[in-house]
Formats: C-alpha cells, structure tokens, sequence
C-alpha cells in the first residue's frame, strides 16, 4: 500500500509540476523576457519547487534526512541529464554551442554547492534566531548569484512573439494556472514524504538513500521532462539554463529550509555522511561546467566521453550510496 501511495503521490507531482513548467513559459512568453534569464530563474525555481516543498514537509515530519537527501541527490541527478541532453541531440553539440553562455551560471553552481559542503563540514553554531548564520550566508550567496547572473546576462527583453497559436494563454491564464499548480504541490507533497519515509523504514535503507534517490529522482522528472521539451523547440538555452539553476536553486532551498526548522540550526542537524552526497554533486556540476567548455569531440559508439562520465559517476555513485545506505 505504501508503495502504491508513493507511486501515485510521485506520478501526480510529476504531472503537477510539468503544469507548473508550461504556465511559467507563457509567464515568460507574455512578459517578453529572454530564455536564458527564464531558465535560470523562473523556470528553475518552479521545476525545483517540488525540491523545496518536500524538503519543507521532511523538516516538518521529522525526516531531515530525507530533506538533504532529496536536494543534494536532485544536484546529481539534474547533472546526469546534461548527458541526456548529449543523447538527445546527436546532431548537434548542444553544450557546446552554449558553453560560454552558461559558465557563470555553471561556476556559481559549483560554488553554492561547494559553500554548502563547506558549512556541513564546519558546523558553526552561530546563529541569528533561530536560523544558522550559515544558511543565512546560503541565501544571501543565491541572491548576489541571481543578482550577477541579471548583471551579465546578454538576453534584454524583446517584443512578445507574433507568431503565437490562436489558442496560446494568456498572461492572466498563465499566472492563475501556475498559481493552481503551485498550490496542487502544496497539498500532495506531504504525502510523498509520509510515503517515502514509510519506504525508508520498511525496506531498511534509510531516509538518506531514499532521499538521495527515490525522492530526488521523481522530485527532478520535472526538470527532465522541461529541459527535454525545451530542447525539442530548440530553446536550448533554457533548457541549460533550468539545470544548472535548478542546482542553484537547491542551495537556495537547504538555506531557506532552516527557516522552518525552529529547534535550531537545520545545517547542524544534517548527518555528516552527506559530504559524500555533496560531494558527488560538486563533482558532477563541475564534470558538467567542463564537458561545456572543453572541446572535446571524441564519441564511445554515439556518446560522448564527458556525457559517459557523467551517466558512470551518477550510476557509481549509486551504486555506493546504496551500499552506504544499507550498512549497519
């Protein structure tokens, strides 16, 4: 039954969200404002709200674990579909073409990830209330993040398009229908994390493995499905753009998730095997800002070798997160 309830809460959420994606493309359509910005920003953070309300429900349910799980594993898994973005476009280098436009935002991800890790490691009580200076300085880090990206970013506004179907949303449908969507989150995430929790306890494999893969894997199909859908009507630049602010995001989110957390610091409470889990995220945005950059044109049959190196370090790290997870 447990499952049940999970599959079906997971299936709903995915389907909710995708919801979510569309109605903040026409936001975006309707407001004239560039790709790039848009997968950074907005449409990051609402394929990565799901992340942030179940972190929220984790915290609230007792399950801090599964919280940190589900965002550093979502970090990984958003990295293991830049590789999917390689499959999914054999013809053309679609990284590559975009490398330059997406390395501050790639940079900045690999440094928000590599604060969190820093701050987990160090495990500072300083705090103002009852909120950790160090989730205070994760927030604060996103904000000059998103500040910089708006300051550097070669997309301005531009007329709304011409061409658009007869039938195509308007500005109000758009933010009524994200607003729905939003609130439709809202109310079935608890149930995800009841159920995931409940997985956790029955199979033995503890919150922080079923965060870090269960969860974040059905948390992040939004991002797949938004980032695959984008890269069909050749928006490439929103497609990268919404994964490595999804990472971003995520950052943002564990900072933000020690506001609900009122017994203390929520970075404190965070079990230190997560630096492993960090870790391999830190890795995998890193692997992914280099596989951008680097002009590397070589293929293993019809993938190429930094999108191969992203699916075996996702699917090893697995692999020993599993291993990890079931040990005494």
């Amino acid at each position: 039954m447990i499952w049940v309830e999970f599959l079906a809460s997971a299936g709903v959420i995915v389907y909710v969200a995708t919801q979510l994606a569309k109605y903040g493309d026409v936001i975006a359509v309707r407001t004239r404002l560039g790709g790039m910005l848009i997968g950074l920003i907005l449409l990051a953070g609402a394929t990565s709200l799901p992340e942030l309300l179940t972190t929220i429900n984790s915290i609230g349910q007792g399950v801090p674990d599964l919280a940190a799980g589900n965002l550093f594993g979502s970090n990984m898994f958003n990295m293991f579909m830049l590789a999917i973005l390689d499959l999914a476009s054999r013809n053309q280098r679609v990284l590559r073409k975009a490398a330059l436009k997406h390395a501050l935002s790639g940079s900045l991800a690999i440094f928000m990830i590599g604060l969190a890790v820093f701050f987990i490691m160090v495990n500072s009580s300083i705090q103002v209330g009852w909120v950790g200076g160090d989730s205070l300085a994760l927030v604060a880090a996103y904000v000059i993040a998103i500040r910089l990206l708006q300051l550097n970013s070669p997309v301005i506004a531009m007329a709304e398009p011409t061409n658009l179907p007869a039938d195509f949303p308007s500005l109000v449908r758009g933010l009524v229908g994200f607003g729905l969507s939003s609130i439709a989150l809202i109310l079935i995430t608890p149930i995800l994390v009841r159920s995931s929790a409940g997985i956790a306890e029955v199979t033995g494999l503890g919150t922080t493995f079923v965060g870090t893969s269960l969860v974040a894997i059905v948390t992040s199909l939004p991002e797949m499905v938004t980032t695959l859908a984008a890269l069909k009507i050749g928006a490439d630049d929103m497609a990268i753009g919404n994964l490595f602010g999804s990472n971003l995001f995520n950052m943002f989110a564990l900072g933000l998730a020690d506001f609900f957390y009122t017994q203390g610091r929520f970075l404190g409470l965070i079990d230190p095997s997560f630096l492993v889990i960090g870790m391999l995220g830190l890795l995998m945005t890193g692997m992914g800002l280099i596989g951008n950059l680097a002009r590397l044109e070589r293929r293993i049959f019809f993938i190429e070798l930094d999108a191969l190196a992203l699916i075996l370090t996702y699917l090893g790290g697995m692999v020993f997160l599993f291993v990890m997870g079931i040990s005494p």
